[in-house]
């Protein structure tokens, strides 16, 4: 007998909405649009809900964005039964427990398939709908494919040649294991230094035997400060939902803080570096989104912020010229990165069983089964290499699934050309396909996550809500509307700094991807207002039928 194709033995089953996550914005998505009656499916990767906190699960794993503001704000009462935040910064074991609490609480597991994958997500044109397909053989035909599917989860992980040739054990820090690596007295490598390397450098240096990290592109970062919370500073902040809730849709980053200082150029020498020692003492992202607004566009004041920040780097390291030259960035300014939090991470370099190896100087030339080979032809012995190389942000979870528009148009190849959406929200081409966290709209680079996820979701559970009502079918931007705010994104992003640096912000780190800033860099306030706009003014720009 010949093979099936999974067509011929799958029964298609009907929906009116998918949703790609079971995240921060996925169960969001979910359970707004479960709410409003629809007949809704989440299809998930993983095993359980979490998203972010879910894949990445590295020692020392922690978010950056206050917890109190790391929230949802569709439910107070919610809210108040989870019980407000233990710390200031949650460690990603709180983190999970609480998407996980959330999906008790509201029942989202049951409209979930987890453990699936979307292979392909087709725009039929003769039925205005998506036909879906996923790696267990499922067939879907769904009214709307919304992608909730991150930011920052499509990893950059086959990197160097030989990799498969390695000996020892080899993870990336986005699907490190659940049961955890036994790291005690073994040698050790990771590579990179942003984010995710810094919090995983600094938790296993004094845990392993040696430690050698590859240093390509130093980063600057801002020591933490994560104080417990008391009972009654819980109740405190729990008393303030509504006035936290406004505040973080009334700021540039989507913060419970803004930029405060007035500005760079109406301050003294004194007066500036009076902000910069109380803003590094907060020991939050207030040192890079709470200074003055003028260190994102103009060179003065960011030299300037920059001079602070290496300076503090440089006392941290005790003024040792070897790790001065490798770990201190020179090739950017500060805040033109992700500035991550830290916690001793610099430290860590002082200690006699770490080696920083400077990949300017010897970088890595390939994987061979003893451990890492640099350009100097030194072989660095190792038991366990851990890449910390971070992601394909912004569109490598949606170009990962096979996405097919009007006249079979693939966004993959769409993209590779040129990285463009409408607000962040909807791609011309794809009628009906909704996407968070997607280029172009406030995400990863310049908001706190939860803040702009959910004003997405909300809009689009919105709109969907708008096309119920007035008995409409099917929905994409026009060509105009998708010019019209390409530009204006560009304007605004051409305007700062971000531009002029190498950085995943820009997609620079993965080989061959279309150069643009990934963030909406206008503001998460100017972001809200303007999709505010769209949906009073009934949807102008957008063909509706």
């Amino acid at each position: 007998m010949g093979a099936h194709s999974p067509s011929s033995t799958t029964n298609t089953q009907k929906l009116d909405a998918i949703v790609v996550g079971a995240g921060v914005a996925g169960l969001c998505q979910l359970h707004r649009l479960r709410e409003m009656g629809l007949n809704v499916l989440g299809i998930e990767a993983g095993s359980d809900v979490g998203g972010t906190w879910y894949w990445n699960r590295y020692p020392g794993a922690r978010f950056d964005s206050q917890t109190e503001v790391y929230q949802y704000w569709f439910s107070e009462e919610l809210n108040k039964k989870w019980g407000g935040p233990k710390e200031r910064f949650a460690p990603q074991p709180d983190t999970e427990k609480w998407l996980q609490f959330v999906a008790d609480e509201l029942d989202l597991r049951r409209s979930y398939r987890f453990n699936t994958r979307v292979e392909s997500a087709h725009f039929d044109e003769s039925t205005n709908r998506w036909k879906v397909t996923t790696d267990k053989g499922d067939v879907f035909d769904t009214q709307f494919f919304v992608s909730c599917a991150g930011m920052l989860s499509a990893p950059m992980a086959d990197l160097f040649p030989g990799q498969k040739t390695f000996r020892g054990k080899l993870f990336h820090t986005s699907r490190w294991p659940k049961e955890g690596v036994e790291l005690a007295g073994k040698r050790v490598g990771v590579v990179g230094v942003g984010a995710t390397g810094m919090q995983v450098i600094q938790t296993i240096a004094s845990q392993v035997g040696h430690l050698t990290v590859f240093v390509l592109n130093p980063n600057f970062s801002i020591p933490i400060r994560n104080p417990k919370y008391t009972d009654a500073e819980r109740q405190a902040i729990l008393d303030r939902f509504g006035e936290l809730k406004g505040q973080v849709n009334a700021t540039f980053a989507g913060f419970d803080y803004d930029f405060a200082n007035g500005s760079w150029h109406d301050a003294t020498p004194e007066q500036r570096r009076a902000v910069y020692e109380k803003l590094w003492a907060d020991g939050s992202l207030a040192m890079w989104i709470g200074s003055y607004p003028e260190v994102f566009s103009e060179r003065a004041a960011n030299d300037d912020i920059s001079a602070f920040a290496r300076e503090k780097m440089r006392e941290r390291l005790q003024n040792r010229a070897d790790l001065i030259e490798t770990l201190v960035p020179m090739d950017h300014g500060f805040g033109m990165r992700r500035v991550p939090l830290e916690n001793g991470y610099l430290e860590a370099f002082l200690r006699p069983n770490v080696t920083a190896v400077n990949c300017h100087k010897t970088g890595i030339t390939e994987i061979v089964p003893e451990g890492v080979k640099t350009s100097d032809g030194k072989v660095h012995e190792l038991d366990i290499l851990i890449l910390a190389t971070g992601f394909d942000a912004g569109t490598g979870a949606l170009t990962r699934m096979d996405i097919r528009g009007r006249a079979g148009r693939s966004l993959k190849e769409d993209w590779g050309k040129e990285i463009r959406t409408t607000m962040g929200l909807q791609v011309h081409g794809y009628p009906n396909l909704f996407t968070t966290g997607a280029p172009l709209a406030p995400a990863a680079a310049l908001c706190n996550m939860t803040t702009c996820l959910q004003q997405q979701a909300n809009w689009i559970a919105d709109t969907i809500g708008y096309m119920r009502d007035h008995d409409l079918k099917v929905m994409e931007p026009t060509a105009e509307k998708e010019d019209a705010w390409v530009k204006h994104h560009d304007e605004i992003a051409n305007a700062t700094l971000l531009t002029k640096t190498n950085s995943w912000y820009m997609g620079s780190n993965v080989p061959g991807k279309p150069r643009r800033l990934l963030s909406y860099a206008g503001g998460v306030n100017t972001y809200k207002a303007a999709c505010d706009e769209v949906k009073a003014g009934g949807y102008q720009g957008f063909e509706l039928a």
